[in-house]
C-alpha cells in the first residue's frame, strides 16, 4: 500500500519507472501481480523485475524462511519482529540506484514508513540519510537522491493521501502470509485495516473469514 501511494506520487510528478524485486517472500506471486496491475493503472510503462536469491538463502525472517511462522499482530512486542528481513532495503535500493544511473534518473522513491510500522531499522530517516551519502560517493555523478515522502506519515494519512491521488489501493497487497485473501491478523494486515478504519474508508481488498471477526 505504501509503495503504491509512493508510486502514484512519483508518476504524478515525473516520468516514472518502477522496480519490483522478488526475494523468495511468501507472497511473491501475489506481489508480482499487484506490481503489474498498479503499473498498468498508473501508466508506468518502464519496468524492471528482478530476483534476489540472496535474501531467501540467508533466511532469518518469517517472510523468507518457511520454517519460521508469521506471527499474529498481538504476538509482536517492542522488539524488532521476526518478519524483519535482514538489511532488505539496502538490497532493494542498490538495484534501484544502479538502474537510476543507467536511466539517467535523479531520484529514487521508496515508500518507507517509520510511523505506525513494525519498527524495522531500515525504515528510519537516519538510515536514508546515511544511504544517500553512500549513493553520493559511490555513483558516477553523485547526483541521485533517495527520497522517502511517506516516512513521517501515519498509516491513516497515507490512506487519505492515496485516496486523494486516486492511487489504485484496490490493487495493492500487504499480507505477509496469504495470496488468496489477506489473513487480517499479521502485523501488516492489522496496521492496514486500522489505517483504513481511522481514515474512514473501506479497505477494498479481500480478507479471509478470520479477518471479518477481528
Amino acid at each position: 500500500m505504501d509503495s503504491c501511494v509512493c508510486a502514484a506520487l512519483a508518476a504524478r510528478d515525473h516520468a516514472a519507472a518502477a522496480v519490483h524485486i522478488s526475494y523468495g517472500q511468501r507472497t511473491e506471486h501475489r506481489e508480482k501481480q499487484a506490481f503489474r496491475e498498479i503499473c498498468d493503472r498508473l501508466g508506468i510503462q518502464k519496468r524492471l523485475m528482478v530476483s534476489n536469491d540472496a535474501l531467501r538463502a540467508i533466511g532469518g525472517s518469517a517472510l523468507t524462511d518457511p520454517e519460521i511462522a508469521v506471527p499474529e499482530s498481538h504476538a509482536i512486542g517492542h522488539e524488532i519482529p521476526v518478519t524483519y528481513v535482514p538489511f532488505r532495503n539496502a538490497h532493494f535500493l542498490a538495484i534501484a540506484v544502479s538502474w537510476a544511473e543507467v536511466l539517467g534518473a535523479d531520484t529514487v522513491f521508496i515508500g518507507a514508513v517509520e510511523q505506525d510500522s513494525s519498527g524495522y531499522p531500515d525504515c528510519r530517516p537516519a538510515y536514508y540519510r546515511a544511504f544517500n551519502e553512500v549513493v553520493k560517493t559511490g555513483t558516477k555523478e553523485g547526483r541521485i537522491e533517495v527520497v522517502t515522502p511517506l516516512i513521517a506519515m501515519r498509516k491513516a494519512e497515507i490512506v487519505r493521501l492515496g485516496l486523494e491521488l486516486g492511487a489504485p489501493l484496490d490493487l495493492t497487497w500487504s499480507c505477509y502470509s496469504r495470496e488468496d485473501a489477506a489473513c487480517g491478523v499479521c502485523d501488516s494486515c492489522v496496521l492496514r485495516l486500522r489505517a483504513f478504519e481511522e481514515a474512514g474508508a473501506a479497505d477494498p481488498i479481500p480478507y479471509a473469514a478470520i479477518a471479518q471477526k477481528t
